[in-house]
């Protein structure tokens, strides 16, 4: 019976232990992802385990496991005696990314076409012009890397209400699990990016919202693949981010931005805070109350 009681006691303690140090674990995760999707470490940024640990206010071990997470799921690259940095997508990752991205988004969008609400593909008109209108300013005022995150956000929350209403949770796991969206971001914080044609997401929603599937397929794949502009594109933003990363190497670069701990940001499970400045979402709002919106 002591020996019954002794195990009970103990085993919460355990537990704990196991709780807490999971979620520092995840505090680390989170935040060293954000700096990363927010541009403040760059591809090619060497990381160093002591040094995030100290301004996490964590140990080693946590800060460990996340690097390690992070590198499974491709956001950092870990090599014996090279050290841990953010990593640098050669040609084939990009190329790679967006086939299956088109892959799993015109699916995405074949289901949505035929399952989708009334009111859930007005909801996706409503997005897409929000969206539209924060690209036509990034394109012509330009922008920080906190405005492009932002912008950024808007496109996440985008595509996967797409795939929340296609009615598909394979299909919507599918798409969080290989950080489709997400890992697009990485691909594009260093790249100088061709300006979108006017209406680009609200055409793309266009042909969702018509009940055509195969429509809504084809404009999904010449949607994504726009993104990438073809080989020569891709190639492109991949040789951006190495001359980026060989500039950094070069200049001696060793000062990591400051990492806080901040939100889970990106989760494409939440309804993504956009952070898109109040002017414009007033503006859009007051488009849709009335009808309107862009042309």
């Amino acid at each position: 019976m002591h020996a019954m009681r002794t195990a009970v006691k103990i085993g919460p303690v355990r537990s704990v232990r196991a709780a807490r140090a999971a979620t520092l674990s995840e505090k680390a995760y989170l935040a060293i992802r954000e700096a990363i999707l927010r541009g403040r470490l760059r591809p090619g940024t060497p990381l160093s385990r002591r040094r995030l640990a100290r301004e996490l206010g964590m140990s080693v071990v946590p800060v460990t496991d996340a690097l390690q997470r992070l590198a499974d799921t491709g956001l950092v690259e870990i090599r014996a005696r090279a050290g841990t940095r953010v990593r640098v997508p050669s040609q084939a990752d990009v190329r790679e990314l967006y086939e299956l991205r088109e892959a799993l988004e015109s699916q995405s969008a074949r289901l949505f076409a035929e399952r989708a609400t009334p009111r859930q593909r007005l909801e996706l008109r409503r997005l897409a012009r929000k969206l539209d209108a924060l690209f036509d300013r990034l394109w012509t005022n330009g922008g920080d890397d906190a405005f492009r995150f932002s912008v950024h956000s808007q496109h996440v929350r985008l595509h996967m209400r797409i795939a929340e209403h296609a009615g598909s949770h394979l299909l919507k796991q599918m798409i969080e699990r290989n950080h489709v969206l997400i890992l697009n971001w990485l691909f594009d914080v260093a790249g100088r990016r061709t300006p979108l044609p006017p209406r680009f997401h609200s055409e793309l929603v266009e042909a969702l919202v018509s009940g055509d599937p195969k429509k809504a397929d084809a404009a999904m794949r010449a949607h994504v693949r726009y993104g990438c502009g073809g080989s020569g594109e891709c190639g492109r933003l991949h040789d951006e981010q190495r001359d980026d990363a060989r500039e950094q190497r070069a200049g001696g670069e060793k000062v990591q931005p400051r990492i806080v701990p901040l939100r889970a940001v990106l989760d494409p499970s939440d309804d993504v805070g956009t952070d898109e400045p109040a002017e414009i979402t007033d503006r859009i709002d007051q488009g849709d109350a009335a009808g309107g919106g862009r042309p």
